[in-house]
């Protein structure tokens, strides 16, 4: 169970803290509610059952465990899949799940793509640049608040 001041992964929202504990009436009866507030960019309030199951909501990682990730992304094969379609599909897989390494390795394939089409004088796909920014948000973002820094910090200390 999580506390008030708790920080959070919340889904896809991001980084958000934990502002309050209450009852909450949404339906035929009270349940207890976490409130949560994100920490970057959205001006929202987010409720979340507390006994809620599959809530898509986590404690945010360690900072050993940051420490550790990043000292990975050098090693981490870029994979890129040729097939938009199947592309932007596994793209949405991986901001859904939230996996710390598959974004890791999606942001890096897609940062040597964005290099490679510019290099050619080529647009890069806008989908792509989306799902870069979504990535790049939810793991940057993490990973700043678990190391106290600011999140345009994270770039530099993952080589990119």
């Amino acid at each position: 169970m999580f506390a008030v001041h708790d920080k959070v992964m919340y889904g896809q929202t991001g980084v958000c803290e934990i502002t309050e504990i209450c009852q909450k009436k949404f339906g035929k009866r009270a349940e207890a509610y976490y409130v949560l507030h994100p920490l970057y960019g959205e001006n929202t309030t987010i409720y979340c059952p507390v006994n809620g199951e599959n809530i898509p909501m986590r404690a945010l990682l360690q900072k050993k465990q940051v420490q550790s990730l990043i000292r990975e992304m050098p090693d981490l094969p870029a994979q890129w899949i040729g097939n938009d379609a199947k592309r932007h599909s596994a793209q949405t897989q991986v901001l859904h799940t939230g996996d710390h390494r598959a974004l890791m390795q999606m942001i890096k394939s897609l940062y040597i793509r964005r290099r490679e089409r510019t290099a050619e004088g080529k647009r890069f796909h806008q989908a792509d640049e989306r799902a870069l920014k979504d990535a790049e948000a939810l793991l940057y973002r993490e990973f700043a608040q678990v190391l106290g820094v600011e999140p345009e910090e994270i770039p530099a200390m993952l080589g990119a």
